[in-house]
Protein backbone atom coordinates (compact mmCIF):
# COMPACT_ATOMS: atom_id res chain seq x y z
CA UNK A 1 0.00 0.00 0.00
CA UNK A 2 1.31 3.56 -0.88
CA UNK A 3 1.55 5.79 2.28
CA UNK A 4 0.18 9.59 1.87
CA UNK A 5 2.22 11.87 1.02
CA UNK A 6 4.39 13.95 3.01
CA UNK A 7 2.39 17.05 1.81
CA UNK A 8 -0.28 15.61 3.15
CA UNK A 9 1.61 15.48 6.78
CA UNK A 10 3.48 18.19 7.38
CA UNK A 11 4.18 21.58 6.08
CA UNK A 12 6.54 22.12 2.75
CA UNK A 13 10.27 22.77 4.58
CA UNK A 14 12.33 25.23 4.18
CA UNK A 15 15.19 24.32 1.29
CA UNK A 16 18.26 22.07 2.75
CA UNK A 17 21.63 23.18 2.17
CA UNK A 18 24.79 21.21 3.66
CA UNK A 19 27.77 22.86 5.53
CA UNK A 20 30.74 20.95 6.75
CA UNK A 21 30.25 20.66 11.00
CA UNK A 22 34.11 21.68 11.64
CA UNK A 23 36.81 24.11 10.97
CA UNK A 24 38.97 21.08 10.32
CA UNK A 25 37.43 20.76 6.71
CA UNK A 26 38.56 24.55 5.94
CA UNK A 27 42.05 23.48 7.53
CA UNK A 28 42.35 20.32 5.82
CA UNK A 29 41.13 22.21 2.40
CA UNK A 30 43.90 25.15 3.37
CA UNK A 31 46.90 22.73 3.28
CA UNK A 32 46.15 21.74 -0.05
CA UNK A 33 46.19 24.96 -1.39
CA UNK A 34 49.89 26.30 -1.06
CA UNK A 35 51.47 24.91 -3.97
CA UNK A 36 54.52 23.48 -2.26
CA UNK A 37 52.49 22.38 0.59
CA UNK A 38 50.08 20.43 -1.67
CA UNK A 39 53.17 18.63 -3.70
CA UNK A 40 54.03 17.29 -0.39
CA UNK A 41 50.86 16.36 1.03
CA UNK A 42 50.26 14.32 -2.90
CA UNK A 43 53.94 12.67 -2.27
CA UNK A 44 52.69 11.51 1.17
CA UNK A 45 49.30 10.37 0.33
CA UNK A 46 50.55 8.66 -3.18
CA UNK A 47 52.99 6.97 -0.89
CA UNK A 48 50.30 5.35 1.16
CA UNK A 49 48.30 4.40 -1.53
CA UNK A 50 51.28 2.32 -2.59
CA UNK A 51 50.96 -0.01 -0.05
CA UNK A 52 47.23 -1.47 -1.35
CA UNK A 53 47.18 -5.08 -2.15
CA UNK A 54 43.70 -6.01 -3.11
CA UNK A 55 42.41 -4.49 -6.13
CA UNK A 56 43.66 -1.37 -8.04
CA UNK A 57 43.23 2.51 -8.36
CA UNK A 58 44.09 4.63 -10.48
CA UNK A 59 44.49 8.43 -9.61
CA UNK A 60 44.34 10.50 -12.30
CA UNK A 61 45.33 14.39 -11.87
CA UNK A 62 45.74 16.95 -14.92
CA UNK A 63 46.77 13.79 -17.10
CA UNK A 64 48.82 12.33 -15.09
CA UNK A 65 48.00 8.40 -13.96
CA UNK A 66 48.96 7.04 -10.76
CA UNK A 67 48.06 2.99 -10.87
CA UNK A 68 48.07 1.37 -7.53
CA UNK A 69 47.57 -2.52 -6.71
CA UNK A 70 46.90 -5.57 -9.05
CA UNK A 71 47.01 -5.15 -12.79
CA UNK A 72 44.18 -7.59 -12.97
CA UNK A 73 42.18 -7.40 -10.06
CA UNK A 74 38.50 -8.01 -9.39
CA UNK A 75 37.69 -5.01 -8.14
CA UNK A 76 39.13 -1.53 -10.32
CA UNK A 77 38.47 1.73 -9.22
CA UNK A 78 39.30 5.22 -10.82
CA UNK A 79 39.72 8.83 -9.14
CA UNK A 80 40.10 11.83 -11.04
CA UNK A 81 41.71 14.95 -9.02
CA UNK A 82 39.81 17.80 -9.83
CA UNK A 83 40.85 20.35 -6.92
CA UNK A 84 44.26 19.89 -5.64
CA UNK A 85 42.91 20.71 -1.90
CA UNK A 86 41.89 17.30 -1.97
CA UNK A 87 45.17 16.10 -0.87
CA UNK A 88 45.27 18.06 2.35
CA UNK A 89 41.26 17.13 3.25
CA UNK A 90 42.83 13.40 2.80
CA UNK A 91 46.32 13.94 4.79
CA UNK A 92 44.88 15.74 7.44
CA UNK A 93 41.59 13.73 8.21
CA UNK A 94 42.08 10.78 6.34
CA UNK A 95 38.55 8.49 5.50
CA UNK A 96 36.50 11.74 6.56
CA UNK A 97 38.81 14.42 4.76
CA UNK A 98 38.29 12.17 1.68
CA UNK A 99 34.12 12.48 2.41
CA UNK A 100 34.60 15.89 2.97
CA UNK A 101 36.51 16.53 -0.46
CA UNK A 102 34.03 14.36 -2.37
CA UNK A 103 31.55 16.54 -1.32
CA UNK A 104 33.40 19.75 -1.91
CA UNK A 105 33.59 18.48 -5.61
CA UNK A 106 37.53 18.05 -5.08
CA UNK A 107 37.39 14.77 -7.03
CA UNK A 108 35.25 12.68 -8.69
CA UNK A 109 34.78 8.94 -9.85
CA UNK A 110 32.61 6.80 -12.28
CA UNK A 111 32.14 3.94 -9.30
CA UNK A 112 32.26 5.45 -6.17
CA UNK A 113 31.58 2.16 -4.60
CA UNK A 114 34.18 0.54 -6.31
CA UNK A 115 36.78 3.44 -4.34
CA UNK A 116 35.28 2.35 -1.11
CA UNK A 117 35.47 -1.05 -1.85
CA UNK A 118 39.10 -1.43 -2.72
CA UNK A 119 40.24 1.20 0.79
CA UNK A 120 37.68 -1.14 2.53
CA UNK A 121 39.80 -4.58 1.06
CA UNK A 122 43.00 -2.88 2.09
CA UNK A 123 42.65 -2.00 5.98
CA UNK A 124 45.62 -1.72 6.83
CA UNK A 125 45.90 1.02 4.24
CA UNK A 126 43.15 2.55 5.32
CA UNK A 127 44.36 2.64 9.15
CA UNK A 128 47.85 4.25 7.99
CA UNK A 129 45.61 7.10 6.25
CA UNK A 130 43.61 7.63 10.00
CA UNK A 131 47.09 8.43 11.53
CA UNK A 132 50.35 10.51 10.64
CA UNK A 133 49.01 13.93 10.28
CA UNK A 134 45.16 12.97 10.30
CA UNK A 135 45.73 12.51 14.34
CA UNK A 136 46.06 16.48 14.81
CA UNK A 137 42.47 16.77 13.82
CA UNK A 138 41.07 13.58 15.82
CA UNK A 139 41.01 14.97 19.27
CA UNK A 140 38.48 17.48 17.93
CA UNK A 141 36.51 15.10 16.32
CA UNK A 142 36.11 13.26 19.03
CA UNK A 143 34.92 16.24 21.49
CA UNK A 144 32.17 16.45 19.14
CA UNK A 145 31.26 12.91 19.17
CA UNK A 146 31.31 13.15 22.78
CA UNK A 147 28.92 15.73 22.23
CA UNK A 148 26.05 13.20 20.35
CA UNK A 149 26.38 10.80 23.14
CA UNK A 150 23.11 8.90 23.50
CA UNK A 151 21.34 10.35 26.79
CA UNK A 152 17.92 11.10 26.52
CA UNK A 153 18.30 14.83 25.04
CA UNK A 154 21.23 13.72 23.18
CA UNK A 155 19.06 10.57 21.44
CA UNK A 156 16.16 13.11 20.48
CA UNK A 157 18.60 15.34 19.14
CA UNK A 158 20.59 12.73 17.55
CA UNK A 159 17.47 11.09 15.73
CA UNK A 160 16.39 14.58 14.64
CA UNK A 161 19.50 15.17 12.56
CA UNK A 162 18.93 12.12 10.35
CA UNK A 163 15.45 11.44 10.11
CA UNK A 164 14.02 14.72 10.57
CA UNK A 165 15.35 16.06 7.14
CA UNK A 166 11.99 15.71 5.25
CA UNK A 167 10.06 13.15 4.64
CA UNK A 168 9.88 14.09 1.16
CA UNK A 169 13.49 13.31 0.77
CA UNK A 170 12.61 9.69 2.35
CA UNK A 171 9.72 8.93 -0.26
CA UNK A 172 12.39 10.07 -3.12
CA UNK A 173 14.69 6.82 -2.76
CA UNK A 174 12.83 4.71 -0.49
CA UNK A 175 10.02 1.99 -2.19
CA UNK A 176 6.33 2.30 -1.20
CA UNK A 177 6.58 0.61 1.91
CA UNK A 178 8.88 3.34 3.07
CA UNK A 179 11.05 0.89 4.63
CA UNK A 180 14.44 2.46 5.66
CA UNK A 181 16.41 -0.95 6.55
CA UNK A 182 18.15 -4.28 4.70
CA UNK A 183 15.50 -6.13 3.09
CA UNK A 184 15.50 -9.52 2.05
CA UNK A 185 15.56 -10.74 -1.42
CA UNK A 186 14.17 -14.31 -1.93
CA UNK A 187 14.52 -14.19 -5.70
CA UNK A 188 16.52 -12.68 -8.24
CA UNK A 189 13.24 -11.10 -9.73
CA UNK A 190 11.99 -9.79 -6.44
CA UNK A 191 11.69 -5.79 -6.59
CA UNK A 192 12.91 -3.82 -3.74
CA UNK A 193 9.40 -3.45 -2.57
CA UNK A 194 8.78 -7.22 -2.64
CA UNK A 195 11.50 -7.87 -0.87
CA UNK A 196 10.88 -5.39 2.35
CA UNK A 197 7.43 -7.58 2.55
CA UNK A 198 9.67 -10.42 2.52
CA UNK A 199 11.42 -9.12 5.20
CA UNK A 200 8.41 -7.87 7.30
CA UNK A 201 6.90 -11.47 6.99
CA UNK A 202 9.46 -13.84 8.04
CA UNK A 203 10.03 -11.39 11.56
CA UNK A 204 6.52 -12.11 11.97
CA UNK A 205 7.24 -15.84 11.20
CA UNK A 206 10.12 -15.58 13.64
CA UNK A 207 8.64 -14.22 16.59
CA UNK A 208 5.14 -16.55 15.77
CA UNK A 209 3.42 -13.51 15.89
CA UNK A 210 -0.62 -14.52 16.89
CA UNK A 211 -3.90 -12.43 17.30
CA UNK A 212 -3.26 -12.33 20.67
CA UNK A 213 -0.30 -10.79 21.25
CA UNK A 214 0.56 -7.47 22.15
CA UNK A 215 3.67 -6.24 19.62
CA UNK A 216 6.18 -3.85 21.15
CA UNK A 217 7.97 -1.90 18.24
CA UNK A 218 11.42 0.07 19.49
CA UNK A 219 11.97 2.40 16.25
CA UNK A 220 8.98 3.61 14.31
CA UNK A 221 10.45 4.41 11.45
CA UNK A 222 7.01 5.03 8.87
CA UNK A 223 4.79 2.78 10.62
CA UNK A 224 5.23 -0.36 7.83
CA UNK A 225 6.26 -2.90 10.21
CA UNK A 226 3.65 -2.00 13.32
CA UNK A 227 0.82 -1.54 9.85
CA UNK A 228 1.55 -4.93 8.39
CA UNK A 229 1.43 -7.16 11.85
CA UNK A 230 -1.78 -5.52 12.73
CA UNK A 231 -3.26 -6.07 9.57
CA UNK A 232 -1.51 -9.43 8.58
CA UNK A 233 -1.61 -11.10 11.89
CA UNK A 234 -4.37 -9.01 13.48
CA UNK A 235 -2.49 -8.22 16.86
CA UNK A 236 -2.09 -5.05 19.06
CA UNK A 237 0.80 -3.15 18.10
CA UNK A 238 2.60 -0.63 20.06
CA UNK A 239 4.85 1.00 18.71
CA UNK A 240 7.46 4.29 19.59
CA UNK A 241 9.51 6.36 17.75
CA UNK A 242 11.86 10.01 19.03
CA UNK A 243 11.42 11.55 15.21
CA UNK A 244 8.39 14.31 15.18
CA UNK A 245 8.50 13.92 11.47
CA UNK A 246 8.06 9.85 11.46
CA UNK A 247 5.29 10.25 14.11
CA UNK A 248 3.48 12.54 12.19
CA UNK A 249 3.43 10.66 9.00
CA UNK A 250 2.65 7.01 10.90
CA UNK A 251 0.06 8.98 12.56
CA UNK A 252 -1.59 10.03 9.65
CA UNK A 253 -1.34 6.65 7.69
CA UNK A 254 -3.09 4.67 11.22
CA UNK A 255 -5.55 7.21 10.34
CA UNK A 256 -6.12 6.47 6.54
CA UNK A 257 -6.24 2.88 7.61
CA UNK A 258 -8.67 2.66 10.15
CA UNK A 259 -6.08 1.29 12.65
CA UNK A 260 -5.98 3.56 15.61
CA UNK A 261 -7.43 1.67 17.39
CA UNK A 262 -4.99 -1.42 17.16
CA UNK A 263 -1.81 0.34 17.03
CA UNK A 264 -0.38 2.71 19.63
CA UNK A 265 1.21 5.43 18.06
CA UNK A 266 4.16 6.88 21.07
CA UNK A 267 6.80 9.38 20.68
CA UNK A 268 8.72 8.49 24.08
CA UNK A 269 12.24 7.52 24.29
CA UNK A 270 12.81 2.93 24.76
CA UNK A 271 14.49 3.72 28.44
CA UNK A 272 10.86 5.02 29.51
CA UNK A 273 8.58 2.76 28.05
CA UNK A 274 6.56 0.65 30.72
CA UNK A 275 4.17 -2.07 30.05
CA UNK A 276 4.42 -6.31 29.71
CA UNK A 277 4.17 -7.08 26.45
CA UNK A 278 4.38 -10.64 24.60
CA UNK A 279 6.68 -10.20 21.52
CA UNK A 280 9.46 -7.13 20.67
CA UNK A 281 10.49 -6.31 17.56
CA UNK A 282 13.43 -3.57 16.81
CA UNK A 283 14.85 -3.15 13.30
CA UNK A 284 17.91 -1.16 12.92
CA UNK A 285 17.52 1.33 15.83
CA UNK A 286 20.01 -0.36 18.32
CA UNK A 287 22.75 1.96 15.91
CA UNK A 288 21.38 4.72 17.44
CA UNK A 289 21.53 3.17 21.09
CA UNK A 290 25.59 3.63 21.57
CA UNK A 291 28.29 1.26 22.92
CA UNK A 292 27.65 3.09 26.64
CA UNK A 293 23.88 2.20 26.36
CA UNK A 294 24.00 -1.30 25.22
CA UNK A 295 23.21 -3.10 28.23
CA UNK A 296 20.60 -0.46 29.22
CA UNK A 297 18.85 -0.65 25.94
CA UNK A 298 18.59 -4.94 26.59
CA UNK A 299 18.04 -4.94 30.55
CA UNK A 300 14.60 -2.57 29.56
CA UNK A 301 14.07 -5.20 26.26
CA UNK A 302 13.70 -7.67 28.71
CA UNK A 303 11.69 -6.01 31.45
CA UNK A 304 9.05 -5.03 28.97
CA UNK A 305 8.84 -8.91 28.09
CA UNK A 306 6.42 -11.35 29.85
CA UNK A 307 8.25 -14.33 31.44
CA UNK A 308 7.70 -16.34 27.98
CA UNK A 309 7.92 -13.11 25.20
CA UNK A 310 10.59 -13.11 22.39
CA UNK A 311 12.71 -10.11 20.86
CA UNK A 312 13.33 -10.09 17.49
CA UNK A 313 16.05 -7.45 16.89
CA UNK A 314 18.11 -6.19 13.81
CA UNK A 315 21.15 -5.01 13.94
CA UNK A 316 23.58 -3.42 11.27
CA UNK A 317 26.87 -5.48 12.96
CA UNK A 318 30.58 -4.78 12.50
CA UNK A 319 33.31 -7.48 12.43
CA UNK A 320 34.02 -8.68 16.08
CA UNK A 321 37.86 -8.10 15.49
CA UNK A 322 37.42 -4.49 14.13
CA UNK A 323 35.06 -3.38 17.15
CA UNK A 324 37.37 -2.28 19.66
CA UNK A 325 38.90 0.06 17.21
CA UNK A 326 35.44 1.22 16.08
CA UNK A 327 34.33 2.03 19.13
CA UNK A 328 37.87 4.50 19.61
CA UNK A 329 37.26 6.40 16.20
CA UNK A 330 34.70 8.25 15.05
CA UNK A 331 34.21 7.31 10.50
CA UNK A 332 32.42 9.86 7.92
CA UNK A 333 29.10 8.11 9.08
CA UNK A 334 29.28 9.49 12.86
CA UNK A 335 30.40 12.46 11.48
CA UNK A 336 27.89 13.59 9.20
CA UNK A 337 24.97 10.95 8.46
CA UNK A 338 24.22 9.50 12.12
CA UNK A 339 25.49 11.57 15.02
CA UNK A 340 25.87 9.42 18.04
CA UNK A 341 25.51 6.01 15.79
CA UNK A 342 27.22 3.12 16.60
CA UNK A 343 27.69 -0.14 15.02
CA UNK A 344 27.56 -3.13 17.71
CA UNK A 345 29.02 -6.78 16.82
CA UNK A 346 27.14 -10.01 17.38
CA UNK A 347 29.37 -11.20 19.95
CA UNK A 348 29.39 -7.78 22.14
CA UNK A 349 25.63 -7.76 21.60
CA UNK A 350 25.23 -11.99 22.93
CA UNK A 351 27.55 -11.19 25.31
CA UNK A 352 25.56 -8.54 27.13
CA UNK A 353 22.25 -10.37 26.56
CA UNK A 354 23.95 -12.86 28.68
CA UNK A 355 25.36 -11.06 31.84
CA UNK A 356 22.72 -8.44 32.11
CA UNK A 357 19.69 -10.08 30.80
CA UNK A 358 17.36 -13.35 31.18
CA UNK A 359 17.36 -13.80 27.43
CA UNK A 360 18.85 -16.26 25.42
CA UNK A 361 19.40 -16.58 21.81
CA UNK A 362 17.43 -18.72 19.65
CA UNK A 363 17.85 -17.90 15.98
CA UNK A 364 20.22 -15.73 13.63
CA UNK A 365 20.32 -15.11 10.44
CA UNK A 366 23.35 -12.69 8.53
CA UNK A 367 22.54 -11.25 5.13
CA UNK A 368 24.19 -8.18 4.93
CA UNK A 369 24.81 -8.78 1.14
CA UNK A 370 20.85 -8.54 0.92
CA UNK A 371 21.64 -4.66 2.75
CA UNK A 372 24.42 -3.97 -0.47
CA UNK A 373 21.69 -4.98 -2.60
CA UNK A 374 19.00 -2.71 -1.45
CA UNK A 375 21.58 0.15 -1.16
CA UNK A 376 22.53 -0.18 -4.34
CA UNK A 377 18.28 0.38 -5.21
CA UNK A 378 18.33 3.02 -2.97
CA UNK A 379 21.41 4.69 -4.93
CA UNK A 380 19.74 4.23 -8.15
CA UNK A 381 16.49 6.03 -7.17
CA UNK A 382 18.36 8.71 -5.27
CA UNK A 383 20.14 9.66 -8.39
CA UNK A 384 17.27 9.71 -10.51
CA UNK A 385 15.43 11.99 -8.10
CA UNK A 386 18.40 14.18 -8.31
CA UNK A 387 16.25 16.80 -10.21
CA UNK A 388 13.84 16.71 -7.92
CA UNK A 389 15.72 16.81 -5.08
CA UNK A 390 17.16 19.87 -5.97
CA UNK A 391 13.59 21.59 -7.10
CA UNK A 392 12.54 21.00 -3.49
CA UNK A 393 15.57 22.61 -2.27
CA UNK A 394 18.66 20.11 -1.11
CA UNK A 395 21.41 21.80 -2.66
CA UNK A 396 24.52 20.00 -4.64
CA UNK A 397 26.78 19.86 -1.40
CA UNK A 398 23.58 17.50 0.17
CA UNK A 399 23.03 15.30 -2.78
CA UNK A 400 27.05 14.01 -3.00
CA UNK A 401 27.17 13.42 1.08
CA UNK A 402 24.19 11.37 1.07
CA UNK A 403 25.41 9.64 -2.40
CA UNK A 404 29.13 9.04 -0.61
CA UNK A 405 26.97 8.05 2.80
CA UNK A 406 25.00 5.21 0.17
CA UNK A 407 28.12 4.07 -1.86
CA UNK A 408 30.55 4.18 1.37
CA UNK A 409 27.66 1.52 2.98
CA UNK A 410 27.18 0.06 -0.18
CA UNK A 411 31.26 -0.83 -0.41
CA UNK A 412 31.21 -1.96 3.40
CA UNK A 413 28.73 -4.72 3.10
CA UNK A 414 30.11 -6.16 -0.06
CA UNK A 415 33.50 -6.52 1.59
CA UNK A 416 32.00 -7.77 5.19
CA UNK A 417 33.11 -5.43 6.58
CA UNK A 418 29.67 -4.67 8.35
CA UNK A 419 26.92 -6.86 7.77
CA UNK A 420 23.15 -7.13 8.99
CA UNK A 421 21.78 -9.49 11.31
CA UNK A 422 18.52 -10.72 13.08
CA UNK A 423 18.54 -12.30 16.67
CA UNK A 424 15.95 -13.96 17.67
CA UNK A 425 16.09 -13.43 21.64
CA UNK A 426 14.03 -15.76 24.10
CA UNK A 427 12.69 -14.90 27.85
CA UNK A 428 13.19 -18.39 29.92
CA UNK A 429 9.41 -19.40 29.65
CA UNK A 430 9.42 -19.12 25.56
CA UNK A 431 8.19 -22.38 23.98
CA UNK A 432 9.02 -21.36 20.39
CA UNK A 433 9.90 -24.34 18.26
CA UNK A 434 13.30 -24.42 16.34
CA UNK A 435 13.16 -22.49 13.36
CA UNK A 436 14.30 -25.05 10.42
CA UNK A 437 14.82 -24.52 6.94
CA UNK A 438 13.36 -21.75 4.61
CA UNK A 439 10.06 -19.60 5.58
CA UNK A 440 7.35 -19.09 3.89
CA UNK A 441 7.17 -15.36 2.24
Amino acid sequence: MRPPTASTVLPPRKPRTHAMKSSSSSFSANLGTNGLTANILRRGVLRQLAGLRNGQLVVIERGERHVFGKNNALIQAEIHILDSAAWGMVASNGSIGAGEAFIHGYWTTPDLTAVVRVFVSNLDVLDAMEGGVARLTRPFIHALHWLNRNTREGSQKNIAAHYDLGNTLFEQFLDPTMMYSAAQFLSEDDTLEQAQLNKLERICQKLALKPEDHLLEIGTGWGSMAIYAAQHYGCRVTTTTLSREQFAYTEQRLIELGLQERVTLLLTDYRDLTGEYDKLVSIEMIEAVGHRFLPTYFKQCANLLKSNGMMLLQAITIREQRYAQAKRNVDFIQRYIFPGGALPSVAKMLDIVGSDTDMNLLHMEDFGLHYARTLRLWHDNFKHAHGKLAELGYDEHFLRLWEFYLCYCEGGFLERTIGTAQLLLAKPDALREPLLGRFNA
